[in-house]
């Protein structure tokens, strides 16, 4: 994969505070891994058998898929807009 610039003037656009935005971005790419997780973990349950559990299935290199990183996913969708979130209040 090649390394791309992030504009950072996009993001400062969308929020008032960089740091802010550094979290809602850190918080969508946990969503979008744990979205990877749940589907692989359907996948395997779906191709298991449920025969033999001492056995260790290996995967071989060519049979590897390069995704996306989920941090480059969750600052292009931060950036395109499709991530919403809001301010907790506060409490006094």
């Amino acid at each position: 994969m090649a390394i791309k610039t992030i504009p950072l003037r996009s993001i400062e656009e969308k929020v008032d505070n960089i740091y802010e935005a550094v979290v809602v971005m850190s918080g969508q790419a946990k969503r979008v891994l744990d979205d990877r997780i749940v589907q692989e973990s359907i996948k395997d349950a779906e191709e298991e058998d449920y025969g033999v559990f001492d056995e260790v299935v290996e995967k071989s290199p060519e049979d590897y898929i390069e995704l996306e990183k989920t941090t480059s996913m969750a600052v292009n969708q931060f950036i395109d807009g499709e991530v919403k979130w809001r301010k907790k209040e506060k409490i006094s």
